[in-house]
């Protein structure tokens, strides 16, 4: 069955319908990337909301830049509650992307006030909650506010990445995000990692290895 042309409150409903009050849809951005942090948005929707921007509530990656920042500047406002969580470098690292993803997810949910008594997130079980939760495949293009958490997690986790860009130019963190585009590889390549990149991560271990960057390039920046 394909998915809905737009991500829908069906889940919320049918939970509001059994008394939960407090729903927090849970979404992660930055799981793929070479560089960076891993961000984490859980937000808790009202039961309606109203203006032109909602129609726009869906999967991140669907939605243009000022798309992105538009609605996060509605949700900031109307949600009753949103809640931002991150792992760092290092916790990548020593825990992998995956534990980090989670760490970042419960750091979310934790910032959120008022405590959400059931959690929707997109695909993932999150351990070390005592509120019941459900796994949605596909959920950022399902649930409304899975969907607003993906918005929220991406627009925050880009304002980082443009903010490492200022701190290690040549990358092109600005516009790439520390994905594993052409231009980054290629910056890689021509300066070495810097301190934002992710040394277990394939490609950027793998150009390690064929020892084909610079002596020590830029991570004592």
């Amino acid at each position: 069955m394909s998915a809905p042309k737009r991500p829908t409150l069906r889940q919320e409903r049918a939970l509001w319908a059994q008394g939960y009050s407090a729903i927090a849809g849970v979404d992660e951005v930055g799981r793929g990337p070479l560089a960076g942090p891993v961000v984490a948005a859980a937000v808790i929707l009202p039961s309606r909301l109203r203006g032109p921007w909602v129609r726009l509530i869906r999967d991140s990656k669907l939605l243009t830049p000022r798309q992105r920042c538009q609605v996060a500047a509605a949700l900031r406002e109307s949600a009753v509650a949103i809640g931002i969580g991150a792992a760092s470098l290092e916790e990548i690292e020593r825990l992998n992307i995956l534990g980090a993803t989670l760490e970042a997810m419960r750091r979310a949910l934790a910032a959120l006030s008022p405590t959400p008594d059931f959690i929707l997130i997109d695909a993932l079980h999150l351990p070390g909650v005592a509120q019941p939760q459900r796994g949605l495949i596909h959920g950022d293009r399902l649930c409304r506010s899975i969907a607003a958490a993906s918005i929220i997690a991406k627009v925050h986790r880009d304002g980082l990445m443009e903010e490492l860009d200022g701190c290690y130019p040549g990358y092109g963190f600005a516009r790439h995000k520390g994905y594993a585009t052409a231009e980054h590889l290629a910056a890689l390549r021509r300066l070495g990692p810097c301190a934002a990149h992710r040394l277990s991560f394939a490609p950027v271990r793998d150009l390690a290895q064929l020892a084909l960057w610079p002596s020590g390039g830029q991570r004592d920046r």
